[in-house]
């Protein structure tokens, strides 16, 4: 295969993987939260507590994904990764009680993190190679955007079909039926991905760059004792806290703005299909301008759209007023998704200690995955309607506003930063 098709197949591979591997845990319910909540009986804090779960065992997923990610082919543990992944959506579609479905959520934790994510983000760094950080990384949230926009429009486009004319006339029963057959094809896509993933990192020089090295504590020490690796720990974490809060945009619209299901699941589409043009886009900025000053900018935009919601402005019959806010707000949070890994060779992270950093990044840096679920469920349940949705963006403005703070202070310590030599 000649090297530029090689190229664009193993983007395409990871792109195509790394999306595939979350739409059971989390696209889902983002996309069909109401739906979601129904279906299975369960109070907003409840579906926290089991996205809780996940973030628990995630938190040393990452750490011990990071120290493997540097050690095994990226090819065998991606396929892995999405293999057991999709068995969960075979329990996923039994509609399991409360208990189950945290265990699931558990289990995924291990699945996506451990095995998949510090050998996705290794990959992708060396892909871009030196010169192309940004789009690289850029590419990667751009294509996964796009994958999920598209896969999203498509289920609700199903899920409609599925459903009466009239879906507000739909029973449970009808309405847990075509939801029952919406995880199943989500299951069937990530088997899919998995052997499209196996096929196309081939003997494509996917694994280790060093073949002959081993992870020294020296290496390890080295990290950790970067400043601009806890910054850009931080800086993940704020930008992640507004990832997780749009969570509750398709809820908002549903209970603010009384949409019906079908009509709430469309909009949260709105800000799915967002991702792809704010991602490539900031992606190549970076390679121009720096990562730092489009980090800054995206945390900006971030925090205009979550005071927008935040303040109450947004009421009932505003739809289209609704429709401007999230893609304000969805600018920022997915330019942020491909560039807060970009920023890693702006602060003069090794490659041969890559999967450490981003063990160790990830390991802070997600911990909303951990508070983020559960601190939504209590603020909607314990202030049901406008007020309770007001009070999760009033925290994503918070965040956004610190993590703009902490770009502009690693942009200043980067600079000063020694290259360390691997």
């Amino acid at each position: 295969m000649k090297q530029p098709l090689r190229r664009q197949l193993t983007l395409l591979a990871l792109i195509v993987a790394g999306e595939s591997i979350f739409f059971l845990p989390f696209v889902l319910a983002r996309v069909f939260r109401p739906t979601f909540l129904e279906i299975f009986g369960l109070s907003n804090l409840e579906l926290g507590t089991a996205f809780s779960a996940y973030g628990v065992v995630a938190m040393f997923a990452y750490f011990i994904g990071g120290f493997l990610a540097d050690r095994f082919s990226a090819r065998i543990m991606l396929s892995i990764a999405l293999l057991t992944t999709a068995a969960g959506g075979v329990v996923l579609a039994t509609i399991p009680p409360l208990a189950t479905l945290i265990v699931l959520y558990a289990y995924w934790g291990i699945t996506t993190i451990a095995l998949f994510w510090a050998p996705l983000i290794r990959a992708t760094r060396a892909w871009g190679g030196e010169s192309t950080q940004g789009a690289g990384f850029g590419l990667l949230d751009g294509g996964r955007g796009l994958l999920a926009a598209a896969t999203g429009s498509v289920m609700v486009a199903i899920f409609a079909a599925l459903l009466p004319e009239h879906p507000e006339t739909a029973s449970l029963e009808q309405r847990a039926d075509a939801f029952y057959r919406i995880i199943l094809l989500l299951t069937a896509m990530t088997v899919c991905a998995a052997i499209f993933l196996s096929f196309a990192l081939r003997g494509d020089g996917q694994k280790r760059a060093d073949q002959h090295s081993t992870l020294s504590r020296r290496g390890v020490a080295q990290v950790l004792g970067m400043p601009t690796v806890w910054l850009q720990a931080f800086i993940v974490l704020c930008a992640y806290v507004g990832f997780r809060a749009a969570d509750d945009f398709s809820l908002y619209a549903h209970e603010v703005l009384n949409l019906n299901e079908i009509e709430a699941a469309g909009a949260a589409t709105v800000s799915m299909w967002v991702r792809p043009v704010a991602a490539i886009a900031a992606g190549y900025l970076a390679d121009r301008t720096g990562t730092c000053i489009m980090t800054t900018l995206s945390f900006a935009l971030l925090a205009i759209g979550s005071v927008a919601l935040a303040s109450g402005m947004v009421t009932d019959g505003m739809v289209w007023l609704f429709l401007i806010t999230i893609v304000c707000a969805s600018l920022g949070i997915f330019a942020l998704r491909g560039l807060y890994f970009a920023i890693m060779k702006e602060g003069r992270v090794p490659y041969a200690y890559t999967g450490s950093a981003v063990g160790i990044v990830s390991l802070i840096g997600y911990t909303p995955d951990v508070f983020m679920g559960p601190l939504m469920g209590y603020l909607l349940d314990q202030s049901p309607g406008p007020s309770g949705h007001q009070h999760v963006f009033w925290v994503a403005a918070g965040f956004a506003m610190a993590g703009l703070i902490a770009s502009l202070l690693f942009r200043r310590i980067s600079a000063k930063t020694e290259v360390l030599s691997a």
